[in-house]
């Protein structure tokens, strides 16, 4: 992969109060819920720029780049997760590309690493999460995004890692890298302050 440059996309809602994480403000308040969110987004940030990558911020509104000073922020495209996620994969630059989310605490410059490394072997590289989705999706990009890549995935449940990697074409490899829970919920609220108190 030498030569490339590499591609760390965050998708990412603007931290405001009442908007996003509906179901973990129904668990623990929405001022809580808005408190982790937006903590946890921009140390995350924080962290991940210390990388040997180019990291973007990819925002549902153009609107949103004002709470992103500083930070190289485009738009998503319409449609569902796997349409957008699609699309910021084909209209980056040359270069192995990386899409995360933004409710994973804790992820560090060493998982982002061992992503690129995958690629550097495989065709695409997935971080699974615990629920049966995943936290972290790639494609090294050494061909087109394949036609078809996450369609058909059944978001937001059990299938969603299965479905994606079945949506690859035959002959395209995939890696796997450390499995991590997200915090969408009260339980998941619960499990990350046992883990991590501040």
């Amino acid at each position: 992969m030498s030569g490339a440059s590499r591609y760390l996309v965050v998708f990412a809602r603007a931290p405001r109060f009442g908007v996003g994480k509906r179901r973990l403000a129904a668990d623990i308040g929405r001022k809580a819920a808005y408190r982790f969110y937006r903590r946890n987004l921009f140390e995350t940030l924080d962290r991940l720029s210390q990388g040997p990558w180019r990291l973007i911020v990819a925002v549902s509104h153009f609107r949103e780049a004002r709470f992103f000073p500083g930070r190289e922020v485009q738009v998503q495209a319409s449609g569902d997760l796997g349409r957008r996620m699609a699309t910021a994969f084909r209209d980056l630059p040359p270069g192995p590309a990386i899409i995360i989310g933004s409710d994973i605490p804790d992820i560090g410059v060493d998982d982002i690493t061992a992503a690129f490394r995958t690629l550097g072997r495989a065709d695409a590289v997935f971080g699974p999460a615990e629920d049966g989705g995943y936290w972290l999706a790639g494609l090294a990009r050494r061909r087109p995004v394949p036609y078809g890549f996450m369609t058909g995935v059944r978001w937001s449940g059990p299938h969603a890692l299965a479905d994606t990697i079945a949506s690859l074409p035959p002959g395209h490899s995939h890696g796997l890298v450390s499995t991590k829970a997200d915090v969408d919920d009260g339980a998941g609220y619960e499990r990350f302050r046992r883990g991590r108190v501040r």
